[in-house]
């Protein structure tokens, strides 16, 4: 028969009909060692089945890690794992079926409705409890425990992908050179002592999992997987979101030494009393595909609490201790910021992790994030009630003409903590985030325009000024100039992390210290002509892409903080590089010509996957945000599209009548754009539906067309934006209605 088409690159392209006597309906999803498809037997009953990607098929320890997979399986099948019904890991693409269960993941459940009540997570915990006992008890640990490999059914959690598990009795060793895991999810002892890990690394698995839960985020939280090897070794975990009465347990899960955790028979005893009532059904949704839902009534609000909890949230409020854990005890309350103190030591662990085996790192996906608004996992947080929105004109007597050597035009802003950096003709200056006070204005020579908002780096907000032909790095607290460079023999700078990178006509690229504007190496980039750098939120890399004329795009990574490319990708069709996720790039097709996007494309470069998500209709200059699994595209004409890359489907699709509209932001409640006409514009970000405009913000020259338009800034639900009349203004981003 023909083989069924699917999304993919390469041999993962094409994927046989059959597995077996199963035939291949649907594809679920891809992990690290396969492509896991809905399937049904030749009577009709529904199957998961994994098959093992074509690569992968050809390396014998592979293979023979698939052979465990199935063996560990087929041992701790029963009431809490997905039970094995067939496999055949000696088939030219080696595959298992288990009994296809229907049901979100944790992650997929927190990322679509943010973070499990309190009465939930005691009923989540009893049952993976009762998981890690059975599974335990046949002599299995399972090593990669987290919220993407745990299923709610409606009978109570169930664990799945035993793919890294190890038996206790098992003569296939970590002898690869690899730390295999994924970092927020892996126990001390993973880091330090690989071939030692035991049951107890589940326990601690099982901890991380309930605070990625309860918040939507993990108990160590960086982008660099090397400083969460370390903040696991040996930071306290940040349990701030947990409710009080979980806190103590959670605690003693994620305790350093293994001896020191409970078993899950403790566990069990001490949450004996929701164990009996055990029903998970409250916060699993009916079906697993995403539909189209109706609008929200006028004025809703989303933060308000997870819909469809059927009154479990009301009903466990009697027990008195659904507060969140405070800062009392050593692992409450804890700064989320260790990056000092990390910068130190890091350094000492990977040398460890260099000398002893590598680390192969598979951030979580909103297991991951993005993860969603309004938690920490993207850094969004809910707004303060006694938030007053405002308006304000950095520029005195700014009307938004912005020409001569005055002072005005539109202001582009960066958000930096409580303060709001911004520019425009001949000024820079800081308000208070707050409430729009002006703290200090910087007047710069000429009348200059900088053509873009500042970039916080080493402390300081780097501004290019004189035309593009200096940078000047003032003190975001005084407006003071601390150091300034001379950029005219240098078209390209891009500053990320704490370097600038200067680049030069011969191709030649500078890092400088963005704190001194010392120089720190200089180098050509091996292969790479025109080293123009992008820079992505959250991602410490710096990005150059370039597209061959026959087609191909080749993207070159680089660390700012050395020069040294760490990675080097060649991809089929032309491509244009719009955002990182977890450890994948995001890019927009373009197939059609110049400027036309067909399709959005998530590259996987550690496993070499392609999946690729054709758009309805094509764009024509698309601008995009990426938020976690999402990606939000506004093309010229007004049309705002959204992508899961997840699910693999256009969401929806609005037309929004905007032309030239600013790079959409996004919060997971709300897509957030600008207009040329000054409107602030908010689009449900699940529904597509448009929620709520500003009012008109016309500048002097109404006649004239804006190049470029600042994109708003949606921080701590406040939204912040620059309009044409040259005025800096705030909204509450919680109730877009309400503009």
């Amino acid at each position: 028969m023909a083989p069924q088409r699917n999304t993919g690159a390469g041999a993962e392209a094409e994927l046989p009909e059959y597995a077996g006597h199963y035939r291949l309906e649907e594809r679920l999803g891809s992990g690290g060692m396969g492509v896991v498809h809905l399937a049904r037997s030749t009577s009709g009953m529904k199957v998961a089945v994994k098959v093992v990607h074509a690569q992968f098929a050809r390396d014998p320890e592979f293979r023979g890690r698939f052979r465990q997979e199935v063996a560990a399986a087929r041992r701790v099948s029963g009431a809490f794992t997905a039970p094995v019904v067939d496999a055949d890991p000696e088939a030219e693409r080696p595959w298992m079926a288990t009994l296809f269960i229907p049901g979100p993941t944790i992650a997929e459940e927190v990322k679509r409705n943010g973070p499990m009540s309190s009465g939930e997570l005691r009923r989540l915990m009893a049952g993976l409890a009762e998981a890690l006992r059975d599974i335990h008890r046949v002599g299995v640990v399972h090593r990669d425990l987290k919220p993407s490999n745990v299923l709610l059914a409606e009978d109570g959690p169930k664990v799945i992908d035993f793919g890294i598990s190890r038996p206790k009795d098992s003569e296939l060793r970590t002898e690869t050179g690899k730390l295999i895991g994924t970092p927020p999810f892996m126990a001390p002892e993973q880091f330090r002592r690989p071939r030692e890990v035991g049951p107890a690394a589940d326990i601690f698995a099982l901890g991380s999992v309930m605070v990625h839960a309860a918040t939507g985020r993990g108990p160590f939280d960086s982008d660099s997987p090397y400083v969460v090897a370390y903040q696991v070794v040996h930071d306290e975990p940040d349990l701030t979101g947990v409710p009080g009465n979980l806190a103590p347990l959670v605690v003693r899960c994620l305790a350093k030494e293994p001896e020191d955790r409970p078993t899950p028979d403790e566990l069990m005893r001490e949450l004996r009393s929701v164990a009996a009532s055990y029903d998970t059904q409250v916060f699993v949704p009916s079906q697993r595909v995403l539909e189209e839902a109706e609008p929200a009534p006028e004025g809703s609000k989303r933060s308000e609490g997870r819909k469809g909890s059927k009154g479990a949230e009301g009903a466990e409020k009697s027990e008195g201790s659904d507060e969140p854990a405070r800062a009392s005890g050593r692992a409450q309350g804890r700064p989320r910021s260790r990056r000092r103190r990390v910068a130190l030591a890091v350094g000492a662990l990977v040398v460890v992790l260099a000398g002893g085996a590598g680390l192969v790192t598979q951030m979580p996906g909103q297991d991951e994030p993005s993860g969603d608004a309004r938690t920490d996992a993207d850094g969004s947080q809910s707004a303060s009630p006694a938030f007053t929105p405002w308006s304000t004109r950095p520029a005195k007597g700014s009307t938004g003409a912005g020409t001569g050597t005055g002072t005005g035009g539109m202001p582009q802003c960066t958000f930096d903590a409580k303060r709001l950096l911004c520019v425009q003709s001949g000024l820079v200056s800081a308000l208070d985030a707050s409430d729009g006070r002006v703290l200090w204005r910087h007047v710069l020579t000429d009348g200059d325009g900088p053509s873009q908002a500042p970039v916080l780096a080493g402390g300081l907000a780097q501004v290019i000024t004189h035309s593009g032909k200096r940078l000047e790095a003032l003190d975001p607290a005084s407006g003071a100039t601390r150091w300034q460079r001379d950029l005219a023999d240098y078209p390209g700078v891009r500053t990320v992390g704490g370097t600038v990178l200067l680049t030069a006509a011969d191709d030649t690229v500078t890092g400088l210290d963005a704190a001194t504007g010392k120089p720190l190496w200089s180098r050509r980039i091996p292969e790479v002509d025109e080293p123009y750098f992008m820079t992505f939120p959250k991602d410490p890399l710096a990005y150059v892409s370039s597209t061959s004329e026959d087609g191909h795009t080749r993207i070159t990574a680089v660390d700012p903080a050395t020069g040294k490319v760490r990675r080097d990708e060649r991809l089929d069709g032309t491509l244009r590089l719009v955002g990182t996720a977890d450890g994948s790039f995001v890019l927009l097709s373009e197939g059609g010509g110049y400027g036309t996007v067909d399709a959005v494309v998530r590259y996987y470069p550690q496993d070499k996957v392609s999946l690729r998500v054709k758009l309805g209709v094509a764009l024509q200059e698309a601008q995009a945000a990426v938020q976690g699994d999402r990606v939000y595209l506004l093309a010229f004409d007004g049309s705002l599209v959204a992508v899961d890359t997840v699910l693999g489907k256009q969401v929806w699709s609005l037309q929004t009548s905007v032309s030239r509209g600013s790079v959409p932001a996004a919060d997971g409640d709300y897509v957030y754009f600008s207009a040329a006409d000054g409107r602030l514009l908010a689009v449900d970000a699940e529904k597509g539906g448009l929620v709520g405009q500003t009012g008109l913000r016309l500048g002097a020259n109404s006649d004239e067309v804006v190049a470029t338009l600042p994109a708003p800034w949606a921080v701590d639900g406040h939204v912040y934006a620059g309009a044409p009349d040259g005025t800096v203004f705030a909204v509450d981003g919680r109730d877009p209605a309400d503009w």
